[in-house]
């Protein structure tokens, strides 16, 4: 099973909040729904490059390694495209495989009853809904895995690529996960290990 999740800021907003956990801030205010993200309120850093890699996965495929911390998008050819991602943190890392059963552009995230509960035990307050935007934990867009809660998605701290430090979602650089989702198509196979 997989999930990602995502929260959004938006500039300008009136009486947002700080959440410690997420680092983010509350898109709540009058001028929320009117507001739109755009792509180009994301940094423009991609961790890309194109690499020999022989996979017996089909083209279009991905591939998460997680212990290197890195996602391929599998091309033609024994090529793939290759991309530094943040994993699950201890305890919260999975394996196995899925399909791309959704895609979304700036997502709304709502994360699991479980993780509210979780974060407020540890005294760290999360919104139950946070509208998407350049800020917020799911990035500029998402991939869906089946009907889990994981995702393949942007993220609001990309100092945390490169780092096990998720809830178990995969999460990339902004203009990175951008990139994937124009070539990722819903049906495609998703193997983490």
């Amino acid at each position: 099973m997989f999930s990602l999740g995502i929260i959004g800021f938006l500039p300008n907003q009136v009486n947002a909040k700080q959440f410690s956990i997420i680092g983010a801030m509350d898109v709540g205010g009058a001028n929320a729904a009117t507001q739109q993200p755009s792509d180009t309120d994301i940094t423009p850093e991609t961790t890309r490059s194109e690499i020999s890699l022989a996979s017996t996965l089909p083209a279009g495929s991905i591939l998460v390694k997680t212990h290197q911390r890195k996602l391929y998008f599998i091309l033609p050819n024994q090529r793939a495209i290759e991309y530094a991602v943040s994993v699950g943190r201890e305890g919260f890392a999975w394996s196995g495989a899925n399909i791309i059963s959704r895609k979304a552009q700036w997502p709304d995230w709502r994360p699991p009853p479980k993780m509210i509960e979780r974060e407020a035990a540890s005294g760290h307050l999360i919104p139950d809904f946070v509208k998407g935007g350049p800020s917020s934990p799911l990035g500029a867009r998402a991939l869906y895995l089946g009907t889990s809660d994981y995702r393949i998605h942007g993220t609001d701290k990309p100092w945390s690529i490169g780092h096990a430090s998720s809830s178990g979602c995969i999460r990339m650089m902004n203009a990175d996960v951008i990139e994937l989702y124009d070539l990722a198509k819903i049906g495609a196979k998703v193997v983490v290990y």
